[in-house]
């Protein structure tokens, strides 16, 4: 038997897909049901996807999939009306070019020749793995994807902890090499010399917050003289 926030939950993912076909984010949910915040989300999602009701997919952000409903919720089964004054339900469809034409001998992605960039391994967005430092083979990147003339390489991510950000495990990210970084930009972080993650970087005080875009996992903050900023992000690159 479900209770009531999980029942409340339920139905307003199940609307939300009739309406817009995709899940509601975390923090949609989160104000929907009036909670302080995700971890309660995080529970409740759970809670129903060990009950059968819901299913996450793997390495995906915001991928939910409702299986079954309750029989409190029967009549939103086979719902094919939008919730009253929502939007009509999602279809995709293709959308003509109306971008004007680009004037003669302007640049375009095209005339930008692909970079070939060391991919230097794996990158944990999860658990902190160890360093990395040796090139394992080199990958071709989009010239504009590079930014100022500071040197750039590549890593692959392994880890679901930066979901919500788009980072997904298995792509590349392409990294600027820096050393400083503002608050809210995704680093790569290198923990007391020997440990290097991609995070989103936040200073509190002379403390560092490296921040997962998950809320299964938990923020980690380190005295600012145990973590070294070795890039920020500034691409990514998926396969299908």
């Amino acid at each position: 038997m479900l209770t009531k926030k999980q029942i409340q939950l339920l139905e307003f993912i199940q609307r939300r897909m009739v309406r817009d076909g995709v899940p509601p984010s975390f923090d949609e949910m989160k104000d929907a049901l009036d909670l302080r915040s995700k971890s309660g989300i995080h529970r409740l999602v759970t809670a129903l996807e060990e009950r059968g009701f819901i299913r996450r997919l793997p390495h995906r952000a915001r991928a939910l999939e409702v299986l079954r409903l309750p029989d409190a919720l029967a009549h939103l089964a086979d719902a094919a009306e939008p919730e009253t004054g929502a939007k009509p339900a999602f279809t995709p469809r293709v959308i003509s070019n109306t971008r004007p034409s680009r004037p003669r001998g302007a640049m375009t992605v095209v005339d930008s020749p692909a970079v070939q960039l060391p991919l230097m391994g794996r990158i944990a967005a999860g658990v902190p793995i160890e360093a990395i430092s040796e090139v394992s083979h080199h990958v071709a990147v989009p010239g504009t994807m590079l930014t100022g003339r500071e040197h750039h390489y590549a890593l692959e991510v392994t880890g679901d902890s930066m979901i919500d950000a788009g980072i997904n495990d298995g792509d590349v990210v392409v990294i600027r090499e820096q050393d400083t970084a503002e608050t809210g930009d995704i680093i790569v972080a290198l923990v007391d010399d020997q440990e290097a993650t991609l995070k989103r970087y936040r200073r509190k005080g002379a403390m560092i917050a490296l921040e997962a875009a998950n809320p299964a996992y938990e923020t980690r903050l380190l005295p600012e003289d145990r973590v070294r900023i070795q890039g920020r992000l500034v691409g990514l690159i998926r396969s299908y």
